[in-house]
């Protein structure tokens, strides 16, 4: 979101006028000098930058979630347990969600406990922590286990930097194309944003492939290893991983970007960058096995 520029309602402006007697001779000369007030220069109106709100409690909330995410893969916690976990958590989470469409008294309540939270446009429509959970859901049930973990970590950084830059620099960038790839562009993201979450999804594929996705279980439940590649079937070393970042970096930038009407980013994000990421370690173990 850029930085607004906010002009004053009132096209009209103030003159301070002061009036000086000057006397030649006989004759007295009075003499009117305009001076700006209020920021106004001969009429015009400077714009005043409105402050960029950076939902600082959201957004540590939003990337707390990744680092819980590292410490149970790396402390070879149980998916389904974590699961199991969020299901319960989203069946008090809804229907409270609910009520306070239906409660002013809970809905006064929820947001006084909550709001600092929210969104404005939130209030309105579900909160964006059930979306969250389902597309966490949906990854850790579908997906191998590392790349459900590198998909939650696009959601929890990825979306955060995307979102934080976008306001510090959007308006120094153009805004992205309408389309990409003949994908839909959401026409309020910019270059900033995009850039932020493609090098943070480059970032976060390959550090976690490169060090940290051996380490539970010894490497069995890694997708990609640096000696063996995709499952063993090669492909691995710098150059592999340098691939990968590459593609995740892509997909993180694209995916954070798209316009999808009513969808929520939480829930699409993890899903699509999960999607292609395992998409391609797929096509990529294919193609070893044709070429072996």
């Amino acid at each position: 979101m850029d930085t607004a520029y906010e002009e004053s309602e009132d096209g009209d402006h103030e003159q301070a006028e002061v009036e000086s007697s000057v006397v030649s001779g006989s004759s007295t000369r009075r003499s009117s000098i305009s001076a700006p007030v209020n920021g106004h220069t001969n009429g015009v109106a400077k714009p005043i930058p409105t402050p960029v709100d950076y939902e600082i409690p959201r957004k540590l909330l939003h990337s707390s979630i990744g680092f819980l995410t590292l410490y149970l893969y790396l402390g070879e916690g149980d998916a389904r347990k974590v699961v199991l976990a969020l299901w319960s958590a989203l069946c008090l989470i809804y229907p409270a969600d609910m009520l306070r469409f239906r409660s002013r008294r809970f809905a006064a309540l929820y947001e006084k406990l909550l709001g600092f939270l929210m969104r404005e446009s939130e209030r309105d429509k579900v909160n964006g922590v059930v979306w969250y959970i389902l597309g966490v859901n949906f990854v850790l049930s579908c997906y191998p286990i590392d790349v459900a973990t590198v998909s939650v970590l696009i959601l929890s950084w990825a979306d955060t930097t995307a979102s934080t830059f976008g306001r510090m620099y959007g308006r120094l960038t153009p805004k992205l194309p309408p389309r990409l790839f003949g994908l839909p562009l959401a026409p309020r993201k910019s270059v900033a944003g995009f850039i932020a979450a493609s090098v943070t999804g480059a970032a976060v594929a390959v550090g976690f492939w490169g060090v940290l996705g051996t380490r539970r279980f010894g490497g069995q439940d890694a997708t990609w290893t640096w000696e063996g590649g995709v499952r063993n079937s090669g492909g691995g070393g710098a150059l592999g991983l340098a691939l990968i970042g590459i593609v995740a970096g892509l997909v993180s930038g694209v995916a954070e970007a798209l316009d999808l009407g009513s969808l929520d980013d939480n829930l699409t994000l993890p899903i699509i960058s999960g999607g292609c990421l395992y998409g391609f370690f797929k096509l990529w173990e294919m193609a070893s096995s044709w070429f072996s």
